[in-house]
């Protein structure tokens, strides 16, 4: 009978590196890849002929992977562009609505608007190409976003200047810093000084607070489970917590959500257990999560005290802090 070191040396010595198919390769590539550069190239001609016009561009969001087309010209996700178009149903900015031509946009919404569902991936394709003032907002997103007042004030600078009518006029340079921020993309996200966590590290050093990061709770290391209890924040040490803290911060959605959400409910039942006195606070923000209302509601449920990284949470969590260790 095989062994398991058997099934590891199998892998080892039969490993395909990249499997592919070349038939799914091949259609992918005429049919998918050569579609949207065919839409493209066409474009870049009629915009230098006629120079960059807001017809034009309407014109090309009307044909199927026109959508595609513009945002890789522009280097912006479709991702990127749905959360854009939940955010302005949401806050109902009337800037934003102005831009989008929202009121014209004649689809239901229905009940509160901090509960708006996101479109799926196919609607907005949908709506591009058969909802006139949908269509005509995006074009407008695409000219003018980059200096919208609400986008500028609540929408990353790396992402937002991705909105760029240089990139539709097919500016050399402009096509230069697509690629670059597209490259450069997963790092900029991992920079520490991007990360929110960073933000409640500040307040709690601006306090003088002693406090550990990315540390396992001591009365936690015995039990027989193998969730994960690396907490974020310990305040003041792990023999003695007064507050601990998790933190999740998703621009984006992923799978890996749920299982976030069930390990922090794991953990907070834990924590009650063991460090009873202690208060389990969460930072839980992000347009990932927001779109993620099941997922939202679940990890929120796991702590004593939830924030997020607004300003009026952050003066909220201060006070917590001058609350809890006044001398």
């Amino acid at each position: 009978m095989a062994t398991a070191a058997d099934f590891y040396q199998r892998v080892l010595e039969k490993n395909t590196f990249y499997y592919f198919d070349d038939a799914v390769e091949e259609k992918y590539d005429a049919g998918h890849i050569t579609a949207i550069t065919t839409i493209l190239l066409n474009l870049r001609e009629i915009v230098v002929n006629e120079g960059v016009k807001r017809a034009i561009f309407d014109d090309v969001l009307k044909k199927e992977h026109g959508l595609t087309a513009i945002l890789a010209l522009n280097g912006l996700s479709l991702e990127n562009l749905k959360r854009l178009t939940t955010v302005a149903r949401a806050v109902n900015d009337p800037n934003l609505n102005e831009l989008l031509h929202r009121k014209n946009w004649n689809i239901r919404e229905g009940g509160n608007p901090r509960d708006v569902s996101e479109f799926a991936t196919d609607r907005i394709e949908k709506l591009v190409r058969t909802n006139d003032a949908f269509r005509a907002g995006m074009v407008n997103l695409f000219f003018e976003g980059a200096s919208n007042p609400y986008l500028r004030r609540h929408f990353p600078p790396f992402h937002l200047k991705k909105l760029s009518i240089q990139k539709l006029s097919f500016s050399s340079d402009a096509i230069l810093d697509t690629l670059v921020r597209y490259k450069e993309g997963g790092s900029h996200s991992g920079q520490k000084d991007t990360n929110a966590d960073q933000k409640i590290s500040a307040i709690l050093d601006s306090y003088g607070l002693e406090h550990v990061s990315g540390a396992v709770l001591d009365r936690l290391r015995s039990t027989n489970d193998d969730t994960d209890r690396t907490m974020d924040f310990i305040i003041p040490n792990q023999a003695a917590p007064r507050i601990i803290i998790e933190s999740s911060f998703q621009a984006t959605t992923s799978s890996h959500m749920g299982d976030k959400a069930k390990t922090t409910i794991r953990n907070g039942e834990r924590i009650r257990v063991h460090y009873p006195s202690a208060l389990f606070v969460g930072f839980v923000d992000g347009i990932g999560w927001y779109v993620r209302k099941r997922d939202l509601q679940r990890i929120t449920s796991a702590f004593h005290e939830v924030f997020t990284f607004h300003e009026d949470e952050l003066d909220r969590f201060s006070t917590l802090l001058r609350n809890t260790f006044a001398q």
